[in-house]
């Protein structure tokens, strides 16, 4: 974890997401899971089953003191070769959307998973999620391949984009 909680980039100010955040996090989900584009879920879980799925790095973007968006990192498994690789996941609120918000939250999660000694984080985006495949490759991510018909939703097979980024400070 960065030795600072928050960080503060332009107007957006990024910290620790707290369970206290929760109905705002799960609400910015919920309306990603709405677009069809960000997510094969079909709601957000509870803050329970949320917080046992994800490592401690998590943080939530504050703009003009409101929550606008969330990033979160996942362990891809248990086994110890694979420590130091984490799943990422960004959602940014619609009203903040193109404000650099996404951009704060994914700089942020490198650093502090970078300074957790991550040395990968992937990231599976639909490729209709033009926005976010942005997003990722100008953080430093690369479209590693395609997950052809990875999981069904509303009756569609969808392909995933899967991406990764290399910390070029670790392994």
């Amino acid at each position: 974890m960065s030795s600072a909680s928050t960080t503060t980039t332009s107007s957006t100010r990024v910290r620790d997401l707290l369970p206290l955040d929760w109905e705002e996090v799960a609400a910015i989900y919920a309306e990603g899971i709405s677009t069809g584009v960000a997510s094969f879920e079909t709601e957000p879980p509870s803050w329970e089953a949320w917080d046992a799925a994800h490592t401690e790095i998590r943080v939530v973007a504050e703009l003009d003191g409101c929550i606008a968006g969330w990033c979160a990192l996942s362990p891809t498994s248990e086994r110890h070769c694979y420590r130091g690789v984490a799943e990422e996941s960004v959602y940014v609120a619609g009203w903040a959307q193109g404000r650099g918000v996404g951009r704060a939250l994914l700089e942020e999660i490198v650093q502090r998973s970078e300074n957790a000694g991550i040395w990968t984080l992937q990231a599976g985006i639909f490729p209709e999620n033009k926005p976010s495949l942005r997003l990722h490759l100008g953080c430093g991510f690369r479209l590693v391949g395609v997950r052809e018909r990875l999981g069904e939703s509303d009756g569609a097979w969808r392909d995933v984009l899967l991406l990764e980024r290399r910390s070029e400070a670790i392994g």
